[in-house]
């Protein structure tokens, strides 16, 4: 894999620059409650040395009702702020499955426009197998300034969806399970339809991943994503059940060099919960 300082980088890449002092790691550990995970209580137990813990539900806005959906600018920078992440600083993300919750956090950085970020290419599972160090010990945090500009068209709201829906002049396409986008299973969270948005197409997030965890080629990833029938020459608006694993084919298209891509920040969470918009199944 060659690594890239504004999307991904290997294990090994990060053990290289660790011990820079404008390198900032953070740990974007995140579960679902069927997961039976504690990502906090992971985090204080073993992190990559110097890694702040990024608590993707609290670094959220609050006044919605929807799940961990983008905080407001002024709230992202002064945690970040708190964090002692700013400007000039190389930040990486990871998270404890391996990669399910590090793209979103990469892609909040990005949404508020900062561009040195990375993700750890199969993220703290690879980390811990190779024999990199970890600590318990808390990071020593210093205030650093962070200038934001917000990239608004980054982000969908469930207008423009539902336009690009019934307009079919965008590839709307869903990281969810095969079963769930069929509305096969019964979703994660109560009171919410089970299908997909109408015209979507389904690329499940962990048909982008190699067996360990990181992330497959381009090329394959390419591949993965023409079988699932996904025209590459529409815009495309990620979307999967809360904007989490979204993140991860935002991720995978910024790799294929994919650069009209924005992310359905309500996701499934906000659609299946709306009788007036329209749901297939199958």
């Amino acid at each position: 894999m060659a690594d890239d300082p504004t999307t991904l980088v290997s294990t090994s890449w990060l053990a290289a620059h660790l011990s820079n002092p404008d390198l900032r790691v953070i740990d974007a550990s995140f579960y679902l409650a069927n997961m039976g995970r504690d990502a906090k209580a992971e985090y204080d137990a073993a992190h990559i040395p110097g890694a702040r813990f990024f608590d993707i539900d609290e670094i959220s806005d609050h006044r919605s009702e929807l799940p961990h959906m983008v905080p407001p600018v002024e709230k992202f920078m002064s945690r970040m702020r708190a964090m002692g992440v700013g400007d000039g600083h190389q930040v990486v993300v990871y998270d404890g499955a391996g990669l399910f919750s590090a793209a979103r956090v990469w892609w909040l950085f990005r949404l508020m426009g900062k561009t040195d970020v990375a993700v750890l290419d199969g993220g703290f599972p690879k980390w811990q197998a190779e024999g990199h160090p970890v600590e318990d010990m808390p990071p020593i945090l210093r205030d650093r300034h962070m200038t934001v500009s917000r990239q608004n068209h980054l982000v969908r709201d469930v207008t423009h969806v539902a336009a690009a829906s019934k307009l079919g002049d965008h590839e709307i396409i869903d990281a969810r399970s095969p079963s769930r986008f069929r509305g096969e299973d019964a979703e994660p969270r109560p009171g919410l339809r089970a299908g997909h948005i109408p015209g979507s197409k389904n690329v499940h997030y962990q048909t982008l991943l190699n067996p360990d965890g990181t992330m497959k080629t381009p090329e394959e990833m390419r591949a993965v994503f023409e079988a699932a029938g996904v025209d590459l020459k529409k815009p495309v608006i990620t979307t999967c059940g809360s904007g989490v694993t979204a993140a991860i084919l935002f991720l995978a298209l910024e790799r294929m060099g994919h650069d009209r891509v924005s992310l359905y920040d309500g996701s499934w969470a906000e659609w299946g919960m709306y009788d007036g918009l329209e749901v297939e199944t199958g």
